[in-house]
């Protein structure tokens, strides 16, 4: 029996793949009931002005669009005034409450997921008409949003804007969102979002990298796992008539050695989850100050169970883990305890695990990337 999740209108997980995703737009009235939000809107802009924040601010003036990176200024901040956004990336790296709201998207694979975003926004605010090139799911906090979505063809942008808007935006469909609705946006499709009150937004959004984007990074990988023997020779060397011509045997010299270098579906899913895994450039961990013996972490995982920090990123292929993008090969036991740490980010306390299990997930405590468990961290 398929079952039917309020989450996504009355749909079951099937229906919503097989209709929706990557298809076409869902408006879902209280797809979350009663969800007011994780935050307020000085909560936001706190953390709009921590160090590590991936922040914007969007102003709008006279028709006239600006755009600034964060962190800001708490008192700068609080002189804003007039049609503005702020915007604040990877809230789930920072909140708990945040990382559980992303449990419940779940049905898309972990490989899928980039972070939480969340906007707060005056009446009037929003960062224009445009269109993304990814999947995400507007869910609607404090206040009301009007969402204006375009089916249009035509991708003309503003000219030197510093944000991509849509030059001209034809509605073809609108509607408010109040708290616990949510619109599902499939990739290229315009959409605008106006502030009807004091507004927030938050925007669970699934990346769709590009094959250039893959293709250069798997390079990247490949050139610290590939070794080709050999160094180029020329004993028979002829006389060329032209020198500054690359010869025809130098070329298919070369040619038949870069040739050597081969791949397989192996390489590729290594490369995935090392990839998809990794820290994006400002995240860090903080590993524990004092860490706990081997034994005591050993008796904490009995007694008290652990949990992924919030900032880790962990995926499963095939015997191979991945964490941050490390990858580690385990056996067949230690698999399916850490595939179920991937899954849930979580490990009950009392959960049955290997030695090799343990081992490795004292390395990953020490690395910072477990919540501290038995002890000062």
């Amino acid at each position: 029996m398929k079952t039917k999740l309020t989450l996504l209108g009355g749909l079951s997980i099937e229906e919503f793949l097989r209709d929706y995703w990557q298809k076409q737009p869902l408006l879902i009235r209280q797809a979350v009931p009663g969800f007011k939000g994780l935050l307020d809107p000085q909560q936001l802009i706190e953390l709009s002005c921590l160090e590590d924040a991936q922040a914007r601010l969007v102003k709008q003036t006279r028709g006239k669009w600006q755009l600034a990176h964060g962190p800001f200024d708490a008192d700068e901040m609080a002189k804003l005034r007039g049609k503005w956004t702020v915007l604040v990336q990877g809230v789930n790296h920072v909140l708990p409450e945040a990382a559980e709201l992303l449990k419940r998207f779940s049905f898309i694979p972990h490989a899928r997921l980039d972070d939480l975003m969340v906007s707060y926004a005056p009446q009037g605010g929003g960062v224009g008409p445009h269109f993304d090139a990814y999947d995400v799911f507007l869910l609607q906090g404090l206040g009301h949003r009007r969402w204006q979505i375009s089916t249009q063809e035509d991708r003309s942008l503003i000219p030197d804007a510093p944000l991509r808007i849509l030059q001209r935006f034809d509605v073809g469909q609108e509607w408010v969102l109040e708290a616990g609705d949510m619109l599902y946006l499939p990739p290229q499709c315009g959409h605008n979002g106006i502030a009807e009150d004091d507004c927030m937004t938050y925007s669970i959004g699934f990346r769709t990298p590009a094959y250039q984007e893959l293709a250069e990074q798997f390079l990247v990988y490949l050139q610290d796992r590939i070794r080709v023997e050999g160094m180029y020779a020329d004993p028979d060397l002829k006389i060329q008539k032209h020198p500054s011509e690359i010869g025809a045997e130098m070329l298919q010299q070369v040619a038949q050695a870069i040739r050597k270098i081969q791949w397989d579906d192996e390489d590729i899913a290594n490369f995935l989850g090392s990839y998809l895994s990794e820290p994006k450039p400002h995240i860090f961990f903080d590993a524990p100050t004092k860490p706990v013996s081997a034994e005591r972490f050993a008796q904490a995982l009995q007694t008290r169970g652990i949990a992924l920090d919030l900032k880790t990123q962990m995926l499963c292929h095939d015997s191979t883990v991945f964490i941050n993008g490390d990858a580690h090969r385990v056996g067949k036991g230690s698999y399916r305890a850490l595939r179920e740490l991937a899954d849930t980010r979580t490990l009950k306390a009392g959960s049955k695990l290997t030695g090799e299990t343990v081992a490795l997930l004292y390395e990953l405590y020490r690395d910072g990337y477990l919540e501290a468990s038995g002890g000062d961290a």
